[in-house]
């Protein structure tokens, strides 16, 4: 299983041993798209959704995940956040509504995957809150956008 961190000698599953790793500053940004009808975009734009206000609702979602991430995830090591931002934006050309993690921490292991729970999260949270109206939208393109700190450096895509 050479290549993969996440695995002993034998093939096993096995959590990374960080203790000999410097605690540095870290940052990892994800992005999401969540893709509907026009019209399911205009009631989250307008703030008519039954269940209400769908993008606060959905950015709290998305900070929350990311405190847990260790608890979803079973090889995580849980982290001292340092700071969560969830930001979703309507895309009215593409009827769509983008959602952006950055997670942060001061540590020995980066926050991808803190990041990455929190952009879905906060994807499935607007589904959720609008599957009643729209059963046909998707969730498309999860992935790292960005990623700072530790041995490996930075590292950016869009």
């Amino acid at each position: 299983m050479s290549g993969f961190s996440h695995f002993d000698q034998a093939g096993n599953a096995a959590m990374v041993d960080v203790s000999d790793k410097a605690a540095t500053a870290r940052t990892a940004t994800a992005r999401v798209r969540v893709v509907m009808a026009p019209a399911t975009l205009a009631m989250i734009q307008q703030g008519s959704a039954k269940k209400g206000d769908v993008l606060g609702v959905a950015r709290l979602a998305g900070i929350m995940a990311a405190k847990r991430t260790s608890e979803l995830i079973p090889l995580c090591h849980p982290l001292p956040i340092s700071a969560v931002q969830v930001d979703l934006e309507a895309d009215a050309a593409a009827n769509a509504v983008e959602v952006s993690a950055t997670v942060r921490t001061t540590g020995q292991t980066g926050v991808e995957m803190e990041a990455l729970t929190a952009a879905s999260v906060a994807a499935l949270t607007v589904y959720d809150m609008c599957k009643a109206v729209d059963r046909a939208m998707r969730i498309d393109g999860l992935r790292v956008t960005h990623k700072d700190g530790g041995k490996s450096g930075a590292f950016s895509q869009d």
